[in-house]
């Protein structure tokens, strides 16, 4: 099974083929020792697009058993917005194969973004301060020393099932732009390890003066020293928040690399949504410059985990196969 591309300079968004030619035997998206997947598995414009998922898959566990059947890795986005529950963690180990992984991105109140306080547990927004909640957002360090705390402890606590089941390859630390190099920043996180034990943290970093050609051998022994999984990442280039696509492993036993599509003039741009900064489709040319790269990574760790977050409508799965289809023809 592939996807088809049109000629080059045509529009040359794949064809997917129809769902019945999928439901037998679907090339598993995994080529050596890189496993390929999706930076969440329930989009609403993959979901409305019906380019992917079958009719008959039309509850979230039949979401996720088919996606397995494409896909080794999938990545969990819907953490950050709101504490996971155990139930939610055991239900996904239940629905994947043995050797499926998940990547679970830490909440926003762990990686120092806003959060929403509408979508904390009703406990936890009890012992907030009236003012706080009654605002739309705030940031971690508003919040009780106890709440904040409390949040750390239940996010671990609650993937506790995924990490019973062998299938939480990592937690994404999605760190913001304005978390800048310096001292501060490197003992914020050291500190994570320790609170979320046996939890492999993958750090991603948003603002590019960590990779910036001066820094980047001190960010990255900073994290191979620390035990932390670097992600390298393809994002749109020639912005003040592009981070250079430094394919790089920190850790012997896992590399992240997640692909944000190339949309440069929505990557910094204040209000742009979700769908104008990811809503990307990879040329394969694009996808081609990957290829050497991830054969670097595989040399030099166990495990590759490649997950694309241009995740609108079918662009995210299709670019995912078309990878792992480039990956195989040089293997």
């Amino acid at each position: 099974m592939s996807f088809r591309l049109t000629a080059p300079g045509g529009d040359w968004l794949a064809a997917v083929p129809p769902l019945a030619a999928l439901d037998h035997g679907p090339m598993p998206a995994r080529v050596g020792n890189v496993a390929f997947g999706t930076a969440s598995w329930t989009d609403r414009t993959l979901l409305a697009s019906r380019a992917f998922y079958p009719p008959a898959a039309g509850t979230p566990e039949r979401r996720l058993r088919y996606y397995a059947r494409h896909f080794p890795v999938v990545e969990v986005d819907a953490t950050y917005y709101a504490l996971p529950s155990a139930a939610h963690a055991r239900a996904w180990a239940a629905r994947t194969p043995p050797d499926f992984a998940f990547g679970v991105k830490a909440h926003a109140a762990l990686t120092r973004h806003p959060l929403e306080p509408a979508r904390l547990d009703r406990d936890l927004l009890d012992e907030l301060p009236r003012e706080l909640r009654r605002k739309r957002s705030v940031y971690a360090d508003e919040l009780p020393e106890a709440v904040l705390a409390e949040l750390w402890r239940r996010f671990h606590a609650a993937l506790e099932p995924l990490r019973a089941a062998g299938k939480l390859a990592y937690l994404l630390f999605q760190m913001p732009k304005w978390f800048t190099p310096s001292r501060a920043s490197e003992a914020y996180l050291e500190q994570v390890p320790a609170r979320l034990p046996g939890a492999p943290i993958a750090v991603e970093f948003r603002e590019a003066r960590w990779l910036a050609e001066a820094r980047r051998e001190r960010t990255l022994d900073f994290l191979r020293r620390g035990g932390f999984v670097y992600v390298s990442v393809d994002e749109p280039q020639g912005t003040r928040a592009s981070v250079p696509p430094v394919a790089a492993a920190t850790s012997d036993a896992l590399a992240v690399v997640r692909f944000h599509g190339r949309n440069a003039t929505a990557w910094d741009k204040p209000g742009a949504g979700t769908a104008e900064r990811f809503g990307y489709a990879y040329r394969e040319d694009e996808l081609r410059e990957w290829a050497p790269r991830l054969r670097h990574l595989a040399a030099r760790t166990r495990q590759v985990h490649v997950l694309m977050n241009n995740c609108y409508r079918h662009y995210a799965v299709q670019n995912a196969k078309d990878l792992a289809a480039l990956l195989a023809e040089g293997s």
